[in-house]
């Protein structure tokens, strides 16, 4: 008979809410290799108002004692022991986000995940060459890489997480792009693919043109012209570059001035998104090799040079920048 009761009284507390909607939600954190007393314990000692043996009583009776997860999990108004447990077999974790924006440079997303309070810094005092290689990646210069997108995670999952999902989403979606190319393109390969990519990514005000502005440069290429593209010249500054291209700077010689040097510059500029992927490897038909930035986001683009330097006089010349 006590026996019964005792069970009933278990069945009866396992459906009873933990803490009601007048109070706050607690975080706690089942540490890797605990056992379950342990896992128990951790609960109550983050403050939440459970009792650890029945909880772990109500994990035997229902055959979880060994089925729970390590993780951080949210202790929300309403909760039963019996949701409680589900939560921790499921392994339903306190989710995080980080978002990785197109356009970016490598060093802006490892600044973005190097302050994100939600991840465990393990790549932090690596050097980029290091942390490729701790990656598994077959690259060594991680710029381009990586692709631009909302990232979830477990909170206090690793930082590596997010470059080897960033990066092998990158790769997924180069591979699925280059399989569909146009097969005149000037490409020796995929990586100089989305090196042109992210070239379009930095040069295009309005994304409807991303495909012209990728026929343009691909026009550029097959006539032995050089791109002579800003965002080249601006990457190869790097520190030096405070907002502003100067005369001097288009004619100081990096390896990615387009200006200086013909052909696509030695690694992508930038992290692009799939549209400037698909543009670069699908680029509109166009006779046009010039283009001149409008003023309102889109261009203008020309077949010849005296079309161009006409448009320039009419956009740009006071402004002082040209295409």
């Amino acid at each position: 008979m006590l026996a019964i009761l005792a069970a009933a009284a278990l069945v009866y507390w396992a459906q009873q809410p933990i803490i009601d909607g007048n109070q706050e939600k607690i975080e706690f954190s089942i540490a890797p290799g605990s056992s379950l007393r342990s896992s128990m314990q951790q609960i109550a000692d983050a403050g939440a108002p459970v009792q650890p043996f029945l909880l772990m009583v109500l994990a035997q009776a229902t055959g979880n004692s060994t089925k729970m997860k390590a993780g951080t999990y949210e202790l929300k108004p309403g909760t039963t022991p019996n949701r409680l447990l589900r939560q921790l077999v499921r392994g339903e974790f306190v989710q995080e986000a980080l978002t990785v924006i197109e356009g970016w440079n490598f060093k802006q997303m490892r600044q973005a995940i190097n302050t994100h309070p939600g991840l465990k810094h393990e790549t932090a005092v690596l050097s980029d060459t290091e942390l490729m290689a701790k990656i598994t990646s077959d690259f060594k210069i991680p710029e381009g890489l990586f692709y631009p997108d909302t990232y979830m995670f477990a909170k206090n999952s690793s930082d590596l997480q997010i470059y080897r999902q960033a990066h092998n989403l990158m790769l997924k979606r180069l591979n699925e792009a280059w399989l569909a190319r146009d097969p005149s393109l000037p490409y020796a390969s995929p990586y100089e693919a989305l090196t042109m990519a992210s070239i379009v990514e930095k040069e295009t005000g309005k994304k409807s043109e991303r495909t012209l502005i990728a026929g343009v440069f691909v026009n550029r290429l097959k006539q032995g012209m050089r791109l002579q593209t800003d965002p080249t010249v601006i990457y190869g500054m790097g520190e030096s570059y405070k907002g502003n291209i100067r005369k001097s700077d288009l004619l100081n010689d990096t390896p990615h001035n387009t200006y200086t040097r013909s052909g696509l510059p030695p690694t992508p500029i930038a992290l692009p998104g799939m549209e400037s992927l698909q543009a670069a490897l699908n680029p509109a038909p166009t006779d046009a090799v010039y283009f001149v930035a409008r003023g309102d986001g889109s261009s203008l683009f020309s077949s010849n040079l005296d079309d161009h330097n006409n448009a320039v006089n009419k956009y740009q010349r006071n402004a002082g920048a040209n295409k």
